[in-house]
Protein backbone atom coordinates (compact mmCIF):
# COMPACT_ATOMS: atom_id res chain seq x y z
CA UNK A 1 0.00 0.00 0.00
CA UNK A 2 1.49 3.71 -0.81
CA UNK A 3 1.57 5.61 2.64
CA UNK A 4 2.21 9.36 1.92
CA UNK A 5 4.62 9.31 5.30
CA UNK A 6 7.03 7.09 3.76
CA UNK A 7 8.36 9.88 1.63
CA UNK A 8 8.93 12.61 5.10
CA UNK A 9 10.48 8.93 7.19
CA UNK A 10 12.84 9.58 3.81
CA UNK A 11 13.47 13.24 4.75
CA UNK A 12 14.18 12.32 8.01
CA UNK A 13 16.70 9.95 7.22
CA UNK A 14 18.22 12.75 4.83
CA UNK A 15 18.27 15.40 7.66
CA UNK A 16 22.17 16.38 8.89
CA UNK A 17 20.52 16.96 12.47
CA UNK A 18 18.32 14.06 12.43
CA UNK A 19 17.46 12.46 15.90
CA UNK A 20 16.08 8.95 17.33
CA UNK A 21 12.32 9.11 15.62
CA UNK A 22 9.55 8.04 17.44
CA UNK A 23 6.44 7.01 15.46
CA UNK A 24 3.26 8.41 17.60
CA UNK A 25 -0.46 7.26 16.58
CA UNK A 26 -3.21 4.53 17.09
CA UNK A 27 -2.48 1.36 17.51
CA UNK A 28 -3.08 -0.42 14.20
CA UNK A 29 -2.91 2.30 12.08
CA UNK A 30 0.31 0.72 10.26
CA UNK A 31 3.45 1.33 12.19
CA UNK A 32 5.20 -1.19 12.44
CA UNK A 33 4.49 -1.71 8.96
CA UNK A 34 5.38 1.81 8.14
CA UNK A 35 9.01 0.56 9.97
CA UNK A 36 9.72 -2.40 8.09
CA UNK A 37 8.72 -0.89 5.27
CA UNK A 38 11.12 1.93 4.98
CA UNK A 39 13.91 -0.40 6.33
CA UNK A 40 13.79 -2.64 3.29
CA UNK A 41 13.05 0.31 1.06
CA UNK A 42 15.48 3.05 2.49
CA UNK A 43 18.69 1.09 3.97
CA UNK A 44 20.74 -1.78 2.86
CA UNK A 45 19.56 -3.56 5.80
CA UNK A 46 17.44 -3.26 9.39
CA UNK A 47 17.20 -5.04 12.38
CA UNK A 48 13.64 -5.70 13.87
CA UNK A 49 13.57 -5.74 18.01
CA UNK A 50 9.84 -6.25 19.96
CA UNK A 51 9.85 -5.66 23.22
CA UNK A 52 6.82 -7.68 24.06
CA UNK A 53 7.63 -10.13 22.08
CA UNK A 54 10.80 -11.06 23.50
CA UNK A 55 10.89 -9.91 27.31
CA UNK A 56 14.34 -10.67 27.57
CA UNK A 57 15.63 -7.92 25.48
CA UNK A 58 14.76 -5.57 28.45
CA UNK A 59 17.94 -6.57 30.33
CA UNK A 60 20.00 -5.34 27.59
CA UNK A 61 18.72 -1.51 28.60
CA UNK A 62 18.58 -2.19 31.71
CA UNK A 63 21.85 -3.57 32.74
CA UNK A 64 23.59 -0.66 30.38
CA UNK A 65 23.19 2.84 28.94
CA UNK A 66 26.36 2.94 26.91
CA UNK A 67 24.93 3.26 23.19
CA UNK A 68 28.15 2.19 22.53
CA UNK A 69 27.73 -1.68 24.45
CA UNK A 70 24.14 -1.58 23.75
CA UNK A 71 24.81 -2.06 20.11
CA UNK A 72 27.11 -4.64 20.45
CA UNK A 73 24.69 -6.77 22.25
CA UNK A 74 21.92 -6.06 19.67
CA UNK A 75 24.24 -6.96 17.33
CA UNK A 76 24.78 -10.47 18.44
CA UNK A 77 20.73 -10.96 19.06
CA UNK A 78 20.50 -10.02 15.45
CA UNK A 79 23.00 -11.74 14.27
CA UNK A 80 24.29 -9.37 11.92
CA UNK A 81 26.60 -5.90 12.67
CA UNK A 82 24.94 -3.17 12.99
CA UNK A 83 26.63 -0.23 10.97
CA UNK A 84 25.76 3.51 11.04
CA UNK A 85 23.84 5.16 9.04
CA UNK A 86 23.28 1.51 7.04
CA UNK A 87 21.39 -0.44 9.04
CA UNK A 88 17.78 0.74 10.43
CA UNK A 89 17.49 0.12 13.93
CA UNK A 90 13.66 -0.97 14.77
CA UNK A 91 11.77 -0.75 18.42
CA UNK A 92 8.63 -2.30 18.65
CA UNK A 93 6.37 -2.17 21.22
CA UNK A 94 8.96 0.44 23.30
CA UNK A 95 6.55 1.18 25.50
CA UNK A 96 6.92 -2.19 27.12
CA UNK A 97 10.70 -1.14 28.29
CA UNK A 98 11.16 2.20 29.54
CA UNK A 99 14.56 1.79 29.60
CA UNK A 100 15.10 1.20 26.11
CA UNK A 101 12.90 4.77 25.71
CA UNK A 102 14.59 6.42 27.72
CA UNK A 103 17.80 5.09 25.88
CA UNK A 104 17.05 7.23 22.92
CA UNK A 105 18.84 9.99 24.22
CA UNK A 106 21.63 8.50 25.07
CA UNK A 107 21.98 7.31 21.04
CA UNK A 108 21.37 11.12 20.36
CA UNK A 109 24.52 12.35 22.74
CA UNK A 110 27.24 10.06 21.64
CA UNK A 111 25.64 7.92 18.58
CA UNK A 112 23.92 10.23 16.57
CA UNK A 113 24.59 8.23 13.69
CA UNK A 114 23.42 5.09 13.68
CA UNK A 115 19.44 5.49 12.92
CA UNK A 116 16.44 4.37 15.25
CA UNK A 117 13.38 4.45 14.84
CA UNK A 118 10.49 3.17 17.71
CA UNK A 119 7.32 3.24 17.73
CA UNK A 120 4.34 0.99 20.66
CA UNK A 121 0.94 0.23 21.41
CA UNK A 122 -0.43 3.76 22.90
CA UNK A 123 3.10 5.31 23.23
CA UNK A 124 1.25 8.96 23.13
CA UNK A 125 -0.10 8.45 26.93
CA UNK A 126 3.46 7.99 27.71
CA UNK A 127 4.81 10.59 25.56
CA UNK A 128 2.05 13.04 27.14
CA UNK A 129 3.93 12.65 30.80
CA UNK A 130 7.54 14.77 30.07
CA UNK A 131 9.34 12.89 32.75
CA UNK A 132 8.34 9.56 30.58
CA UNK A 133 10.60 9.91 27.43
CA UNK A 134 13.79 12.06 26.54
CA UNK A 135 12.35 15.55 25.99
CA UNK A 136 14.58 17.42 22.81
CA UNK A 137 16.39 14.34 21.92
CA UNK A 138 13.58 12.86 19.74
CA UNK A 139 12.26 13.24 16.29
CA UNK A 140 8.09 12.48 17.01
CA UNK A 141 6.05 11.98 13.58
CA UNK A 142 2.46 11.25 13.80
CA UNK A 143 0.87 8.36 12.23
CA UNK A 144 -2.79 8.41 10.93
CA UNK A 145 -4.98 6.16 9.14
CA UNK A 146 -4.76 6.37 5.43
CA UNK A 147 -6.52 9.19 4.14
CA UNK A 148 -8.71 8.88 0.95
CA UNK A 149 -5.75 9.39 -1.21
CA UNK A 150 -3.78 6.79 -0.19
CA UNK A 151 -7.36 4.23 0.14
CA UNK A 152 -7.68 5.26 -3.66
CA UNK A 153 -4.07 4.38 -4.84
CA UNK A 154 -4.66 1.35 -3.19
CA UNK A 155 -8.35 0.76 -4.12
CA UNK A 156 -8.14 2.20 -7.89
CA UNK A 157 -4.32 3.18 -9.44
CA UNK A 158 -6.11 4.49 -12.76
CA UNK A 159 -8.11 6.61 -11.14
CA UNK A 160 -5.73 7.83 -8.89
CA UNK A 161 -3.78 8.80 -11.31
CA UNK A 162 -6.17 11.20 -13.05
CA UNK A 163 -6.85 11.97 -8.69
CA UNK A 164 -3.16 13.35 -8.51
CA UNK A 165 -3.35 15.28 -11.70
CA UNK A 166 -5.82 17.29 -10.24
CA UNK A 167 -4.45 21.06 -10.11
CA UNK A 168 -5.49 24.36 -8.35
CA UNK A 169 -8.23 25.93 -10.10
CA UNK A 170 -8.83 23.15 -12.69
CA UNK A 171 -11.75 21.36 -14.62
CA UNK A 172 -12.33 18.13 -13.10
CA UNK A 173 -15.04 16.70 -15.69
CA UNK A 174 -18.23 15.28 -14.43
CA UNK A 175 -17.47 11.20 -14.98
CA UNK A 176 -14.61 11.66 -13.06
CA UNK A 177 -16.27 13.52 -9.94
CA UNK A 178 -19.13 11.55 -10.12
CA UNK A 179 -16.22 8.30 -10.25
CA UNK A 180 -14.40 9.66 -6.93
CA UNK A 181 -17.83 10.84 -5.23
CA UNK A 182 -18.46 7.11 -5.03
CA UNK A 183 -15.07 6.15 -4.34
CA UNK A 184 -15.39 8.68 -1.17
CA UNK A 185 -18.40 6.93 -0.38
CA UNK A 186 -17.00 3.58 -0.16
CA UNK A 187 -14.49 5.45 2.28
CA UNK A 188 -16.90 6.49 4.14
CA UNK A 189 -17.81 2.75 4.96
CA UNK A 190 -14.29 1.40 5.09
CA UNK A 191 -12.20 3.95 6.31
CA UNK A 192 -8.54 4.02 6.54
CA UNK A 193 -7.68 1.51 8.98
CA UNK A 194 -5.11 -0.69 7.02
CA UNK A 195 -6.63 -3.74 7.80
CA UNK A 196 -10.26 -3.01 6.32
CA UNK A 197 -8.49 -1.39 3.43
CA UNK A 198 -6.55 -4.89 2.30
CA UNK A 199 -9.37 -6.82 3.68
CA UNK A 200 -11.56 -4.43 0.71
CA UNK A 201 -9.07 -4.90 -1.64
CA UNK A 202 -9.01 -8.74 -1.55
CA UNK A 203 -12.58 -9.72 -0.87
CA UNK A 204 -14.75 -6.91 -1.66
CA UNK A 205 -17.05 -8.22 1.08
CA UNK A 206 -18.21 -5.41 3.37
CA UNK A 207 -19.14 -8.08 6.01
CA UNK A 208 -15.90 -8.62 6.35
CA UNK A 209 -14.57 -5.01 6.78
CA UNK A 210 -17.78 -4.80 9.35
CA UNK A 211 -15.92 -7.79 11.61
CA UNK A 212 -12.72 -6.35 11.34
CA UNK A 213 -14.17 -2.95 12.81
CA UNK A 214 -15.86 -4.66 15.36
CA UNK A 215 -12.82 -6.52 16.43
CA UNK A 216 -10.66 -3.30 16.26
CA UNK A 217 -12.85 -1.41 18.67
CA UNK A 218 -13.35 -4.63 21.22
CA UNK A 219 -9.28 -4.28 20.78
CA UNK A 220 -9.24 -0.65 21.55
CA UNK A 221 -11.78 -1.29 24.69
CA UNK A 222 -9.57 -4.17 26.55
CA UNK A 223 -6.62 -1.59 25.76
CA UNK A 224 -8.16 1.01 28.10
CA UNK A 225 -7.89 -1.51 31.05
CA UNK A 226 -4.70 -2.90 29.97
CA UNK A 227 -2.44 0.54 28.93
CA UNK A 228 -4.48 2.84 31.56
CA UNK A 229 -2.17 3.32 34.42
CA UNK A 230 -3.29 5.64 36.55
CA UNK A 231 -6.50 6.76 35.01
CA UNK A 232 -10.22 5.21 35.68
CA UNK A 233 -10.56 2.43 32.44
CA UNK A 234 -14.23 2.56 33.73
CA UNK A 235 -14.32 6.39 32.67
CA UNK A 236 -12.04 5.89 29.78
CA UNK A 237 -14.74 3.39 28.06
CA UNK A 238 -17.65 5.63 29.21
CA UNK A 239 -16.01 8.20 27.01
CA UNK A 240 -15.48 6.34 24.18
CA UNK A 241 -18.79 5.20 23.94
CA UNK A 242 -20.63 8.66 23.96
CA UNK A 243 -18.85 9.73 21.09
CA UNK A 244 -21.34 8.98 18.80
CA UNK A 245 -24.51 10.57 20.98
CA UNK A 246 -22.01 13.29 21.65
CA UNK A 247 -21.85 13.95 18.28
CA UNK A 248 -25.11 13.68 17.22
CA UNK A 249 -26.42 16.71 19.83
CA UNK A 250 -27.60 19.77 18.26
CA UNK A 251 -24.77 21.70 18.89
CA UNK A 252 -21.53 18.89 19.09
CA UNK A 253 -20.05 20.34 22.21
CA UNK A 254 -18.76 17.93 24.73
CA UNK A 255 -20.94 17.72 27.85
CA UNK A 256 -19.74 15.72 30.45
CA UNK A 257 -23.44 15.31 31.96
CA UNK A 258 -23.91 12.84 28.44
CA UNK A 259 -21.46 10.57 29.67
CA UNK A 260 -23.25 10.11 32.65
CA UNK A 261 -26.00 12.20 34.76
CA UNK A 262 -24.36 14.72 36.72
CA UNK A 263 -20.82 13.91 35.39
CA UNK A 264 -18.56 16.82 35.35
CA UNK A 265 -15.20 17.96 34.36
CA UNK A 266 -13.22 16.28 37.20
CA UNK A 267 -14.80 12.99 36.50
CA UNK A 268 -13.90 12.60 33.05
CA UNK A 269 -10.75 15.29 31.90
CA UNK A 270 -8.20 12.55 32.79
CA UNK A 271 -10.02 9.72 30.78
CA UNK A 272 -10.51 12.03 27.55
CA UNK A 273 -6.44 13.39 28.37
CA UNK A 274 -5.58 9.73 27.76
CA UNK A 275 -7.94 9.21 24.87
CA UNK A 276 -6.48 11.87 22.66
CA UNK A 277 -2.93 11.25 23.63
CA UNK A 278 -3.46 7.83 22.92
CA UNK A 279 -4.77 9.05 19.30
CA UNK A 280 -8.34 7.69 19.50
CA UNK A 281 -9.68 11.05 19.70
CA UNK A 282 -9.40 14.14 17.91
CA UNK A 283 -9.97 17.21 20.18
CA UNK A 284 -11.24 20.43 18.57
CA UNK A 285 -11.48 23.50 20.96
CA UNK A 286 -13.72 26.39 20.44
CA UNK A 287 -12.41 29.76 20.16
CA UNK A 288 -13.98 33.41 21.44
CA UNK A 289 -12.41 35.41 19.09
CA UNK A 290 -11.49 34.30 15.62
CA UNK A 291 -8.07 36.07 15.27
CA UNK A 292 -4.35 34.80 14.71
CA UNK A 293 -3.18 33.22 16.71
CA UNK A 294 -6.08 30.89 17.55
CA UNK A 295 -4.41 29.53 20.51
CA UNK A 296 -4.71 32.62 22.24
CA UNK A 297 -8.59 32.53 22.39
CA UNK A 298 -9.08 28.59 23.23
CA UNK A 299 -11.94 28.31 25.32
CA UNK A 300 -10.35 24.99 27.63
CA UNK A 301 -13.77 24.46 28.64
CA UNK A 302 -15.22 24.15 25.38
CA UNK A 303 -14.47 21.41 22.78
CA UNK A 304 -15.74 18.84 20.48
CA UNK A 305 -14.23 15.36 20.16
CA UNK A 306 -14.70 13.33 17.13
CA UNK A 307 -12.95 9.40 16.00
CA UNK A 308 -9.61 9.29 14.57
CA UNK A 309 -10.98 6.62 12.10
CA UNK A 310 -14.62 7.71 10.40
CA UNK A 311 -14.96 3.83 9.20
CA UNK A 312 -14.92 2.84 12.69
CA UNK A 313 -17.54 5.77 13.76
CA UNK A 314 -19.81 4.53 10.79
CA UNK A 315 -19.36 1.52 12.89
CA UNK A 316 -19.86 2.34 16.13
CA UNK A 317 -22.79 4.84 14.92
CA UNK A 318 -24.82 1.65 13.13
CA UNK A 319 -24.88 3.52 10.04
CA UNK A 320 -26.29 0.94 7.26
CA UNK A 321 -23.74 1.23 4.25
CA UNK A 322 -27.11 1.40 2.19
CA UNK A 323 -28.07 4.92 3.55
CA UNK A 324 -24.61 6.16 2.53
CA UNK A 325 -24.16 4.77 -1.29
CA UNK A 326 -28.04 5.33 -2.32
CA UNK A 327 -29.95 7.75 0.35
CA UNK A 328 -29.33 11.51 0.21
CA UNK A 329 -30.21 12.50 3.64
CA UNK A 330 -29.83 10.01 6.71
CA UNK A 331 -29.31 10.27 10.28
CA UNK A 332 -25.85 11.66 11.42
CA UNK A 333 -24.84 12.05 7.96
CA UNK A 334 -23.56 15.85 8.75
CA UNK A 335 -21.59 14.39 11.79
CA UNK A 336 -19.68 11.24 9.97
CA UNK A 337 -18.98 14.02 7.39
CA UNK A 338 -17.22 16.23 9.68
CA UNK A 339 -15.56 13.81 11.10
CA UNK A 340 -14.21 12.58 7.67
CA UNK A 341 -13.01 16.30 7.02
CA UNK A 342 -11.24 16.69 10.73
CA UNK A 343 -9.84 13.34 9.98
CA UNK A 344 -8.24 14.09 6.11
CA UNK A 345 -6.97 17.75 7.46
CA UNK A 346 -4.76 16.32 10.35
CA UNK A 347 -1.40 17.07 9.98
CA UNK A 348 -2.06 19.17 7.17
CA UNK A 349 -1.89 22.33 9.23
CA UNK A 350 0.86 22.86 11.51
CA UNK A 351 -1.45 24.62 14.14
CA UNK A 352 -4.21 22.13 14.98
CA UNK A 353 -7.84 23.21 13.83
CA UNK A 354 -10.65 25.20 15.88
CA UNK A 355 -14.29 25.92 15.76
CA UNK A 356 -16.12 28.94 16.67
CA UNK A 357 -19.86 28.71 18.29
CA UNK A 358 -21.84 31.94 19.52
CA UNK A 359 -24.71 33.14 19.61
CA UNK A 360 -26.77 32.75 16.63
CA UNK A 361 -22.88 32.12 14.64
CA UNK A 362 -20.90 29.37 13.92
CA UNK A 363 -18.47 27.87 12.21
CA UNK A 364 -17.33 24.14 11.51
CA UNK A 365 -13.63 24.51 11.28
CA UNK A 366 -10.56 27.71 11.79
CA UNK A 367 -7.58 26.63 9.92
CA UNK A 368 -4.35 28.97 10.95
CA UNK A 369 -2.72 29.58 7.59
CA UNK A 370 0.01 32.25 6.36
CA UNK A 371 -0.84 34.66 8.64
CA UNK A 372 -4.88 34.49 8.59
CA UNK A 373 -7.67 32.41 9.23
CA UNK A 374 -9.62 29.95 6.97
CA UNK A 375 -13.31 29.19 7.46
CA UNK A 376 -13.84 26.12 6.85
CA UNK A 377 -17.60 25.06 6.17
CA UNK A 378 -18.75 21.20 5.84
CA UNK A 379 -21.68 20.11 3.76
CA UNK A 380 -22.57 16.67 3.84
CA UNK A 381 -24.62 16.89 0.49
CA UNK A 382 -24.64 19.59 -2.32
CA UNK A 383 -26.67 22.37 0.24
CA UNK A 384 -24.96 25.67 -0.16
CA UNK A 385 -26.62 27.40 2.62
CA UNK A 386 -24.78 28.79 5.36
CA UNK A 387 -25.83 31.89 6.90
CA UNK A 388 -22.91 32.11 9.52
CA UNK A 389 -20.08 31.13 7.27
CA UNK A 390 -21.19 33.17 4.39
CA UNK A 391 -21.48 36.40 6.64
CA UNK A 392 -17.97 35.77 7.90
CA UNK A 393 -16.71 35.69 4.23
CA UNK A 394 -18.68 38.67 3.45
CA UNK A 395 -17.26 40.67 6.27
CA UNK A 396 -14.22 39.74 6.68
CA UNK A 397 -12.88 38.91 3.43
CA UNK A 398 -10.40 36.14 4.23
CA UNK A 399 -7.71 35.22 1.67
CA UNK A 400 -9.05 31.86 1.71
CA UNK A 401 -12.67 30.41 2.76
CA UNK A 402 -13.18 26.69 2.08
CA UNK A 403 -16.73 24.81 1.60
CA UNK A 404 -16.39 20.97 1.33
CA UNK A 405 -19.25 19.44 0.01
CA UNK A 406 -20.40 16.59 -2.49
CA UNK A 407 -20.37 19.87 -5.44
CA UNK A 408 -18.03 20.45 -8.01
CA UNK A 409 -14.82 22.22 -7.42
CA UNK A 410 -15.12 25.60 -8.50
CA UNK A 411 -14.19 29.03 -6.92
CA UNK A 412 -17.06 31.43 -6.05
CA UNK A 413 -15.58 34.84 -5.53
CA UNK A 414 -14.07 34.07 -1.91
CA UNK A 415 -15.36 31.13 -1.38
CA UNK A 416 -13.75 28.28 -2.77
CA UNK A 417 -16.02 24.74 -3.02
CA UNK A 418 -13.50 21.58 -2.38
CA UNK A 419 -15.30 18.15 -3.30
CA UNK A 420 -15.49 15.87 -0.05
CA UNK A 421 -12.59 14.19 -2.03
CA UNK A 422 -9.92 16.14 -2.45
CA UNK A 423 -10.08 17.24 1.61
CA UNK A 424 -6.83 15.39 2.41
CA UNK A 425 -5.46 17.70 -0.48
CA UNK A 426 -6.66 20.85 0.52
CA UNK A 427 -2.92 22.47 2.00
CA UNK A 428 -1.25 21.56 -2.00
CA UNK A 429 -4.37 23.22 -3.41
CA UNK A 430 -3.81 26.66 -1.39
CA UNK A 431 -0.39 26.98 -2.79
Amino acid sequence: MKREVLQKMLQWKNDPERKPLILKGARQVGKTWLMKEFGAAAYENSVYFNFDEDPALHSVFQANKNPVRILELLSLIAEQKILPEKTLIIFDEVQECPEALNSLKYFREKAPDYHIIAAGSLLGTLLAQPKSYPVGMVNVMHIYPMNFSEYLAAEDPALYDYYCSIRSGAQIEQIFHNRLTEACDRYFIIGGMPECVASWLKYKDPARVSTIQQELIELYEHDFSKHNGKVNSGRILMVFRSIVSQLAKSNEKFMYGAVREGGRARDFEEAIEWLVSAGMLNRVYNVAKIEHPLSAFEKLDQFKLFLFDTGLLKHLAGIENSAILLKSDYQFKGQLTENYVLQQLAGQFEVPLRYYAAQHSELDFLAQYAGGIIPIEVKAGSDKSAPSFKRYVAEQQPAHALRFSKREYRKDGLLTNLPLYLACRTRELLL
